[in-house]
């Protein structure tokens, strides 16, 4: 299966998970969002699209 991509969220939140080594939506899944939260530059909104595209992901697997 290709890895899903994640949503465009701004530059700076973009910066902040590619250095934490995420990539895509199973790079997302491994991390956590509440890791991700804790980075400088991922902000509620870029939270908000990113558990809105983890629950896309859910629904595609069901």
């Amino acid at each position: 299966m290709e890895p899903r991509p994640l949503p465009a969220i701004g530059a700076p939140a973009t910066r902040a998970l590619r250095a934490a080594g995420v990539h895509d939506v199973d790079d997302l899944r491994r991390v956590g969002l509440d890791h991700l939260a804790t980075l400088h530059g991922v902000g509620p909104g870029a939270l908000r699209l990113l558990q809105q595209t983890l629950d896309a992901a859910d629904d595609d697997v069901r």
